[in-house]
Parts: structure tokens; C-alpha cells; sequence
């Protein structure tokens, strides 16, 4: 990667505004100097950024194209179907939208498309990783829609498939939602399938997390089962924040209309350009070894820190996530993030299943992106439980990770 597209932004603002320059380049200097553990965040090239402040942010496009409502389309149209070509042959897909503004936009849109106010939806639980779109009451979809929340093994920690089988025979959904922002393992897409099939039931796939690895050949791909698949291109698959929708051909138009004219408005063409961009290296070797090596990273994490005496979810990981309870160590979730944000280790928390405490939650694409690999995961595991456990002061750890952080800058000079 080249540093050079964030200083000429930035040289540009030091002019017009340099007090918001100022912002900026702060907000880049912590990005560069802590570390980024947080699995929902990556590191997006220059060009996914030049992309992103390029003149497309100027135009208005709402539709799709040939049949917009505003003049001068002519060349957003061809980025949009170009990111459109490039999503369908990355996941093999038969249809894609890219307009979505987010990934909770794409589940909006999914349900719009396929269910009505009332219906009933079979979805993973929040307490078990389901995230606020999969029935929040303080979510459109808790308020909207009548979830039924199956959740996971109490011993394994592992998607209890007896359970999702029996509420969906009892309940006879109208749509199945599997995925998860906090389940550290592969989804049998498989099983799903065949317990949709049975209820007589859509299939949604929310694969915000995954998407990434999926692209990389490293995940299992939800495309050829789910009857609407939701992801975003930010994550693992290291894109613009923001949303896509992949469906077979008979959904196609249902999914556009859910999302032009029913919930958005008019398309942000610089996103897409950049969701383009990523698309296109997304389908690259070099990004195949590098969500290979996410996960590879993610598995030494996850058995570094059970070493150091954490309590790791299901035993381990598939997938760039790891969770975990720090609660052996003498703190809970909460207090131990507030440790590690004052050490420059940026991680969330997150619900543990049948716990009343929550958990850490961590993930590798970030570092990966930086070029870390096994040998960082071990020193980040040891330092980790250094600082949870209190043995190893704030300014120190700072030290250590801005040594760290040091030999791998995400936009190197």
C-alpha cells in the first residue's frame, strides 16, 4: 500500500480547512500506531480511497442504470454495472445490488423483498451472536417482524441444529436468518437449506462477516443455498463501508425494487466505484493468500490466548473471529477492553452464550492487512493477557505496541 493518498487529501484540507485536516490526519495516526483488533474493521487500499473522493460523490443516480430518474448518468452507469459484473463472478452469483448503504440496509431490504409486517422469522439470537437486524426490539426487525431466536450448544458453544430444526417444524417461519456477528465457526449453509426446505421457508444468509473470507476461498460460500445472501464490503473483504445483496435471477427484481424505491434513496456512486475497486482485488491471488493467512492468524490467536488462560469460544475459530471470556483472569469483558483500550489495543465486547458476563471480541483482518502473521499473534496473545491480568502497566503496553505497530504501518510510506 502507498501513504500517499491520505497526505494529498490532507494537504488540500490543511488550506481549506485546517482544523478538520488536523482531525483527519489524528484520525490517521491512530489508526497507524494502535492496534487494530476489531473484527468488523480493515484496512482499505488507496485506490478503494481515491475511489471514495472522487468526483462520482457529486452525482445523484437514483434507479439503476438505463433507467434513472436525473440527467448525466451515462458514466456512473457503467461503474455500477461494473461492480456489478464483478460481484456476481467474485461469488458466483446470478444477481447482485451494490446500492446498499450498510449491511443492516441489505437485511432491510432482503426482508422487504421477500416478507410483511407480522411474519414470522427463525434467526440466531442476540445473546448467542445474532446481530440487531435478527429481532432487536430496539431494531425495525424486532418491531416489525415476529422472531423466534434458536441459539447454540451450552457445552460447545456450537449452533444447536436440533433446536433450529424443532422451532422451525413448531413455528413454520416464514424465512430462516443464519449468521452471526460474534459465532466464530463456519455456517452449515447445507443444514439450512434442507430445514428451510422442509418449513417451506426463504433462506437469508447474513454473511457480513464471512463475505470477505468467502471471496478469498477460504469460507464456504452461502450463494449456492441461501435464497438471498446480505453482506458487507467493508470487514474481511476490505472494500468502502457499505452493503450488497446477491440473489438467484428470480428474486432479481423483487431485491432492487427493496432497496430502490422501498428503503434508499439515491445511490452514493463513489461507494460503489470503490465497492468496484475492491471487487476487482477481492478476485486476485494476492487477496486469496491473504484471507487464507486471516484465518490461519485468527486459529494461533485463539489457542495463544487459551494458553494464557482465556476461555475461547467453541475451542477456537474457522473464520478471522475470535471470542472469548477474560474472566479466568480476574476481570470481566468490559473492564478488560477499557485495560486494553488504555494499552492502544482497539476490541469490542460482546455477548457470551449462557454466561451473564460478556466476552472480548477480536479479530485479524486489520493486522493481516498490515502484514502480521502467526509470530505477531503469539506476542499480541501474551501482551493481551498481560495487561488484563494487570501485570503489565498501561505505558508500557503502549510502548510495545507502538514497537509493534512500528514494522508494520498500514499505508507505508
Amino acid at each position: 500500500m502507498s501513504v500517499t493518498h491520505a497526505p494529498q487529501t490532507a494537504d488540500v484540507l490543511a488550506r481549506q480547512d485546517p482544523e478538520l485536516a488536523e482531525i483527519l490526519l489524528g484520525e490517521l495516526h491512530r489508526q497507524s500506531s494502535t492496534l487494530q483488533l476489531i473484527a468488523a474493521e480493515n484496512f482499505c487500499s488507496p485506490a478503494v480511497l481515491a475511489a471514495l473522493g472522487s468526483a462520482l460523490a457529486n452525482k445523484y443516480a437514483e434507479g439503476y442504470p438505463g433507467a434513472r430518474h436525473h440527467g448525466g448518468c451515462e458514466i456512473v452507469d457503467v461503474a455500477e454495472r461494473l461492480a456489478v459484473d464483478r460481484a456476481k463472478s467474485l461469488f458466483g452469483a446470478e444477481h447482485a445490488n451494490v446500492q446498499s448503504h450498510s449491511g443492516s440496509s441489505a437485511v432491510l431490504a432482503a426482508y422487504a423483498a421477500l416478507l410483511r409486517p407480522g411474519d414470522t422469522v427463525l434467526a440466531l439470537g442476540l445473546p448467542y451472536g445474532g446481530h440487531l437486524t435478527h429481532g432487536s426490539p430496539a431494531n425495525f426487525s424486532g418491531r416489525w417482524f415476529d422472531f423466534v431466536p434458536y441459539g447454540v450448544d451450552a457445552e460447545t458453544g456450537l449452533i444447536d441444529h436440533d433446536q433450529v430444526r424443532t422451532l422451525a417444524r413448531t413455528h413454520r417461519p416464514k424465512a430462516i436468518v443464519c449468521g452471526s456477528i460474534a459465532y466464530p465457526r463456519h455456517i452449515d449453509y447445507a443444514f439450512f437449506r434442507e430445514v428451510a426446505d422442509e418449513v417451506g421457508a426463504y433462506l437469508i444468509a447474513d454473511a457480513a462477516h464471512p463475505i470477505g473470507l468467502v471471496a478469498g476461498g477460504a469460507a464456504p460460500s452461502p450463494v449456492p443455498y441461501a435464497d438471498v445472501v446480505c453482506a458487507t464490503t467493508h470487514k474481511v473483504l476490505r472494500g468502502p463501508r457499505g452493503g450488497m445483496i446477491l440473489c438467484g435471477g428470480e428474486l432479481a427484481e423483487r431485491v432492487d425494487r427493496a432497496v430502490f424505491p422501498f428503503t434508499q434513496g439515491g445511490a452514493q456512486m463513489h461507494t460503489i466505484a470503490a465497492k468496484a475497486v475492491a471487487f476487482g482485488e477481492a478476485a486476485t491471488p494476492a487477496f486469496a493468500a491473504y484471507a487464507h493467512q486471516v484465518v490461519a492468524s485468527a486459529r494461533i490467536l485463539a489457542a495463544a490466548l487459551a494458553d494464557e488462560g482465556l476461555v475461547v469460544t467453541t475451542g477456537g475459530t474457522d473464520t478471522h473471529l475470535v471470542t472469548a471470556d477474560p474472566g479466568p483472569l480476574g476481570v470481566d469483558g468490559r473492564t478488560a477492553r477499557g485495560r486494553l483500550a488504555a494499552a492502544g489495543m482497539v476490541l469490542d465486547c460482546c455477548a457470551l452464550p449462557h454466561a451473564d458476563t460478556r466476552g472480548l471480541r477480536l479479530g485479524t483482518a486489520a493486522v493481516t492487512t498490515q502484514g502480521m502473521a502467526e509470530k505477531e499473534m503469539e506476542r499480541i496473545a501474551a501482551l493481551l493477557a498481560g495487561v488484563v491480568r494487570g501485570e503489565v502497566e498501561s505505558v508500557r503496553a503502549r510502548e510495545e505496541v507502538r514497537d509493534l505497530v512500528g514494522g508494520f504501518p498500514p499505508y507505508p510510506a
